[in-house]
């Protein structure tokens, strides 16, 4: 049931009168993308003042207090305020409240201020908190409102990020590549738009669309992404560590108490809901389903997981072996036909109630299949920008094997390429960049195998492509 704190203490959001549970204005967020254009560090999100400023009821800070008490037992005021990443004095109101309802009990604590004090559930709270949590087992930082969710999204959106040449060739420095390619993918990557990359199987598309992720590493810095949003009274869990790299300076661990304190109590500071990372990077190949495209909700804890494209926006969504996923071609484009027109997606919770996300993301399909055997004209006519990738000719080959050679620390041999040409690329077999990553390692391993120093000979690279092409004649 409703916890009775939200008709006492309720507070409206701090851009309008408007509360956490309103439905976010993406009119007027998306001019955030112009200021953001050529700044390629996103401002931090300030931490709010007060409860006003951090966008939640006074009810629903109330809740997660309770339920914090409730499964960790008695906590101190700073370690409550770090559980859910808010200034002490925004949680200093809603304890105030719990203790004037007789909800919880203060001790003193052994530093100066409230924050040292030691808070514990007494009956009632304790059974306050089992309500909330039969309502929702979130326990954690505070989610912030999905407004500024969604006005953050757009100040660090891919469509503001500055590409050139120069810029560009050093997070590619690994790949050999022609100037052509360049020339292709620049665009691609200024558009912010989607990229369909499409040919033979190992030469290096996915390798491209990582690149294209360490780029906007580099350029476009870090972004922000919250650990949870709360929209229409339902929480959605954003920050993922297995997919988001934190770039957060790792605390200290001498910080005493004291330090503890003074950070709680600072003004201006980043506010702690957030969590910089760097541009995510996302891959999905045929394990990817339309159930992944929507919020997961767990059924036990009562609140939702943000889809995996979701989780993408700022970065790189790649959808590698595109046409061998667990839906159709037509399937993904009738679910994206929105989204990729007009940068925005829908999510609909268990009520059926919907709300509008952005859908900030560079989207990468990448495909050795033939693409006029997967999509038709209507799926091309929307992703912008189509890059071939072919078979590398003989001197990009030979510079691809010199590069691997290098990599792995062995000498280049001419005769060995010779030999692989002569056998095998002459005869029919298509050339692939991958061939001479995997055929140097087998070498590499019959060395090692034989305690003999790694040299590549022409006889080794007879036997490594023996082991490694038979099955392709």
């Amino acid at each position: 049931m409703p916890s009775r704190f939200a008709a006492l203490f309720f507070n409206s959001a701090r851009r309008a009168p408007r509360s956490a549970l309103s439905e976010p204005d993406m009119s007027l967020s998306r001019h955030a993308i112009v200021d953001w254009e050529g700044n390629p560090a996103p401002e931090a999100p300030v931490a709010p003042d007060s409860m006003r400023e951090a966008g939640l009821s006074a009810a629903f800070v109330c809740d997660l207090l309770l339920k914090a008490l409730y499964t960790r037992g008695a906590m101190l005021g700073r370690d409550l305020a770090q559980l859910l990443c808010l200034p002490f004095k925004v949680v200093r109101e809603p304890l105030r409240y719990l203790k004037d309802d007789k909800c919880i009990q203060v001790d003193g604590g052994d530093l100066v201020g409230e924050v040292s004090y030691k808070f514990s559930l007494l009956d009632l709270g304790r059974r306050r908190a089992q309500e909330a949590m039969e309502q929702c087992a979130y326990v954690g930082p505070a989610p912030v409102p999905l407004e500024d969710y969604v006005e953050q999204c757009y100040r660090q959106a891919v469509t503001g990020l500055q590409c050139y040449p120069e810029a560009l060739r050093a997070p590619f420095s690994h790949l050999v590549l022609k100037e052509e390619m360049f020339n292709n993918l620049g665009p691609a990557i200024i558009s912010g738009r989607s990229v369909f990359i499409y040919g033979p199987p190992g030469n290096g598309k996915t390798a491209m669309a990582r690149s294209i992720g360490d780029f906007m590493n580099t350029t476009g810095g870090s972004i922000f992404v919250p650990y949870a949003f709360v929209a229409d009274n339902n929480i959605v869990t954003v920050y993922d560590p297995s997919l988001h790299v934190a770039d957060d300076a790792p605390p200290d661990a001498a910080e005493d108490a004291d330090a503890t304190v003074r950070k709680l109590l600072s003004t201006g500071s980043m506010d702690q809901r957030w969590v910089r990372i760097r541009r995510p990077v996302i891959v999905t190949g045929g394990e990817l389903g339309l159930d992944m495209l929507d919020l997961r909700y767990n059924a036990e804890a009562k609140f939702y997981q943000a889809p995996i494209h979701f989780k993408a926006n700022g970065g790189v969504f790649l959808i590698d072996d595109f046409g061998r996923q667990r839906c159709s071609p037509k399937e993904l484009l009738n679910r994206w036909i929105l989204p990729l027109e007009d940068r925005h997606d829908f999510l609909t919770v268990a009520s059926g109630k919907k709300f509008q996300v952005p859908f900030e993301q560079l989207i990468i399909f990448s495909t050795n299949l033939d693409p006029r055997d997967l999509v038709d004209d209507a799926f091309l006519r929307r992703i912008r920008h189509k890059v071939g990738v072919v078979a590398p000719p003989r001197d990009v080959y030979e510079r691809i094997f010199a590069s691997n050679c290098k990599r792995l620390g062995m000498n280049y041999s001419a005769e060995a390429v010779d030999y692989l040409y002569e056998r095998y690329y002459n005869r029919g077999r298509v050339t692939r960049a991958s061939d001479c990553r995997d055929l140097l390692e087998i070498v590499q391993s019959i060395c090692r195998y034989r305690r003999q120093p790694v040299h590549l000979t022409r006889d080794l690279m007879a036997e490594a492509s023996a082991s490694f092409i038979a099955e392709f004649q």
